[in-house]
């Protein structure tokens, strides 16, 4: 079980002003901050927040361990420990050399960074069973709540689950559901994301073309009393903890600052 995270983290984009926005996330009252790991092209940016913030976790969602290799995120969490003593959670994924690359990054890794303090993403049944086993819990994607219960029960109650829930704070449905497409065109040709519709139920075609219920499966939309529905249901599913990722709608630190009130009551 990975302790720190709180109930609700958001996701920041790395740029000149990451500084600034991990500060306002953090006097907003969200408990956690994520930086997706195609933003990682170095591991600085987490060590960045580190040093702008005084409370929150502070969680790569993922260090992609073919681009970054275990000696370099062992250095990354004995810096933080350094500098923010128990606020990283260690984030971690592979895109090659599937379960056996994996498991040996994670011998690489012991004991320099615990685990209780690094989560897998996992999506399939033998990643979630990797997770319970090798880490302190699981990170998904694109999911509603009913995988959510799913992953709940094949994680176990000793792990902590982590809902990463795409967010459109937009009423108007053909809008929202155009915001939503432009990750979901990339993501749906990954096989692991694409696997999980495929056990959500949605069938081949309705994966290619992204239809309007697949969108609705993977991506929060509409007013603020909707959204926030959606991602407590997640948590009612299972989520120990929801990281809200905002795209498109009135933009990250708008959709950040109406979704606070309501989730931090």
């Amino acid at each position: 079980m990975i302790e720190g995270l709180g109930r609700y983290g958001v996701s920041l984009a790395v740029g000149d002003d990451l500084e600034a926005h991990a500060d306002v996330v953090e006097r907003l009252g969200y408990s956690a901050i994520w930086v997706a790991g195609g933003q990682l092209q170095t591991l600085e940016p987490l060590l960045r927040i580190l040093r702008a913030t005084t409370r929150v976790a502070v969680v790569p969602g993922i260090i992609p361990l073919d681009v970054h290799r275990p000696a370099a995120i062992a250095e990354l969490y004995a810096e933080a420990e350094r500098i923010a003593p128990g606020r990283l959670v260690v984030g971690l994924g592979n895109q090659a050399g599937g379960m056996a690359a994996l498991r040996s990054a994670l011998d690489e890794l012991d004991p320099a960074v615990p685990r209780e303090r690094r989560l897998l993403a996992a999506l399939g049944p033998r990643k979630l069973d990797l997770a319970r086993d090798r880490s302190g819990g699981a990170v998904t994607l694109l999911v509603n709540p009913a995988y959510t219960t799913w992953a709940r029960e094949r994680l176990g109650g000793g792990a902590t689950l982590v809902a990463d829930q795409l967010v459109v704070l937009d009423e108007d449905a053909d809008a929202a559901r155009a915001a939503a497409r432009e990750p979901l065109r990339f993501l749906t040709t990954v096989p692991g994301y694409a696997a999980a519709f495929s056990r959500m139920g949605f069938a081949d075609a309705e994966i290619r073309d992204l239809s309007d219920g697949l969108v609705d499966a993977a991506v929060a939309w509409g007013g603020v009393d909707r959204v926030v529905a959606r991602l407590r249901e997640q948590e009612a599913a299972g989520a120990d903890h929801v990281v809200i990722a905002p795209l498109g709608g009135p933009g990250e630190q708008k959709t950040l600052e109406r979704l606070a009130a309501p989730l931090m009551s």
